[in-house]
């Protein structure tokens, strides 16, 4: 192919949002997804990566207070040159690309390389911040304008492009971003300027996530309250009377789980539901998966069970992994649920029922305890004396299933659907939260850091490990597990 003919890439500068990863925007997901690279900044989630595809490469060129990753003008060069190559390029900011993101200038350039591009807006961390701090920007009794102003304007300039005098009064809100290391100039510049020393002002940093910190003062005060509290970048200053409505609206802060870290060691694909109902109570989350999930060395044995399943009474299934993986085989087998039609299906847990359902199908038997001992119970009294069933779980579950099944008169086969492995690594967070202690003093860990536990045969194993189990949910379920740990930090919430 000629270089004449060449396919020509494009760019889109999308909003990748404040800390929230969860205020993404659809567009932005799919961008995502589609990109062969991903140039992304220091304030992007790094949970937000999980949207793009396994072949694209990822690029971070971060800017963080005074350390740069690569200038401005050597980001905008790589992606004009990522997009010359005939690439989808992805650059990934935080907040929005137009509100002090330098989004225009990167757009400029791509003009002049005739390069196409597209803006895909985000939420800009001037709105979502303050909302997250319980500080709403206007207000019929507080305000009715606002201003975005920014608190580091480019050093390049010879002098300021902002009119204080005008800023200072002629609007309600004012919301600078970045503005930390130039705070106490900005506090000077509005009172001199005519603004009220005893206007209500919010300091707050990372907002928006589970580091979330707010400080509030008055506009003579906040900036030697900040340096006594050691704020530090970044953070988002608000002044106007609308800071006062903060002790009403502080909504995220107040969450039941704000300000505790929780580790999730459930496997990747299984973390989510968890990951995702903790962090709504306001959790910050670790996932560490401390086991990976692999097929069997052979399917012999599953191929040949599937095979002759007319000769099975029951078919049990002990968890959602054991459904996926033996779906996953009957599609490579060319099969699908049609060929279990003949067997009745007992699954250990409304979870593995819900699995089935995935699949169209019901399960027949789900004990009200869902643990083996349950199953046991429910399945003796449907009456499995002389009764074949077929028992497909993970290798080296506990053997309790089959011991008592058959002590119960029935004749069990077992076959292995999947092995339970250590990981190969742990992820690069939860290293981090390691290394900095995040789960108070680490060094006790078996003493210190409390466990929470989906059932009683996970606590069981806790606690002979070692571990301080401190939650067992009385449900043994993903949902009850939750409620379970918000009870405990908070019982009357």
């Amino acid at each position: 192919m000629s270089k004449r003919q060449e396919k020509k890439g494009k760019v889109y500068l999308v909003g990748a949002g404040p800390g929230d990863p969860g205020l993404i925007t659809l567009k932005a997901v799919e961008c995502l997804r589609q990109a062969d690279v991903v140039v992304y900044d220091f304030l992007a989630n790094p949970a937000l990566l999980d949207h793009m595809s396994d072949r694209a490469e990822l690029i971070y060129v971060g800017k963080k207070g005074s350390q740069h990753t690569l200038s401005q003008r050597e980001i905008t060069a790589l992606i004009v040159e990522k997009a010359a190559r005939g690439k989808v390029v992805v650059r990934l900011k935080g907040g929005d690309p137009f509100i002090f993101g330098r989004g225009g200038e990167e757009a400029e350039e791509l003009v002049e390389a005739g390069l196409p591009f597209e803006i895909v807006p985000g939420v800009t961390s001037a709105i979502a911040v303050p909302a997250y701090a319980g500080i709403p920007l206007t207000h019929r009794e507080h305000a009715s304008s606002v201003g975005f102003i920014t608190g580091h304007e480019d050093p390049a300039k010879t002098e300021s492009a902002l009119d204080w005098d005008k800023i200072a009064t002629g609007l309600g809100t004012l919301v600078f971003l970045m503005g930390v290391r130039n705070l106490p100039s900005i506090t000077s510049k509005l009172m001199q300027a005519g603004r009220d020393p005893a206007t209500p002002a919010a300091l707050i940093r990372w907002g928006a996530t589970p580091d979330q910190v707010t400080l509030t003062s008055s506009l003579g005060q906040i900036a030697s309250q900040a340096e006594a509290e050691g704020i530090k970048p970044p953070a988002v200053l608000v002044v106007g009377d609308v800071v006062s409505l903060r002790s009403k609206l502080n909504w995220f802060e107040s969450l039941p789980l704000f300000g505790r870290t929780i580790m999730v060691t459930r496997t990747r694909t299984q973390a989510s539901a968890l990951s995702g109902s903790l962090a709504g109570l306001g959790a910050r989350v670790i996932e560490c998966p401390t086991i990976r999930l692999v097929p069997p060395d052979d399917w012999d044995e599953v191929d040949e069970a599937i095979g002759k399943i007319t000769e099975f009474d029951w078919l049990v299934l002990t968890s959602p992994n054991g459904v996926e993986f033996l779906f996953k085989r009957l599609d490579e087998r060319g099969r699908d649920a049609r060929v279990l039609a003949p067997v009745k299906l007992a699954a250990i847990g409304p979870a593995t029922a819900d699995k089935l359902k995935t699949y169209g199908l019901q399960a027949d038997l789900v004990p009200e305890e869902y643990v083996a001992e349950g199953l046991i119970r429910s399945l003796r009294s449907a009456g499995i004396s002389g009764r074949k069933i077929l028992l497909a779980r993970a290798a080296r579950a506990r053997p309790i299933l089959p011991e008592e099944l058959g002590a119960a008169g029935a004749l069990v086969q077992e076959v292995t659907l999947y092995h339970t492995l250590p990981p190969e690594d742990l992820p690069p967070e939860a290293w981090q939260a390691l290394e900095r202690d995040e789960l108070n003093r680490l060094q006790e860990f078996t003493t210190v850091v409390r466990a929470a536990c989906i059932g009683p045969i996970t606590a069981q194993t806790a606690l002979k490990e070692g571990l301080n189990v401190a939650v067992e949910a009385k449900e043994y379920t993903i949902p009850g597990l939750v409620a379970a740990i918000k009870n405990f930090y908070a019982p009357s919430a």
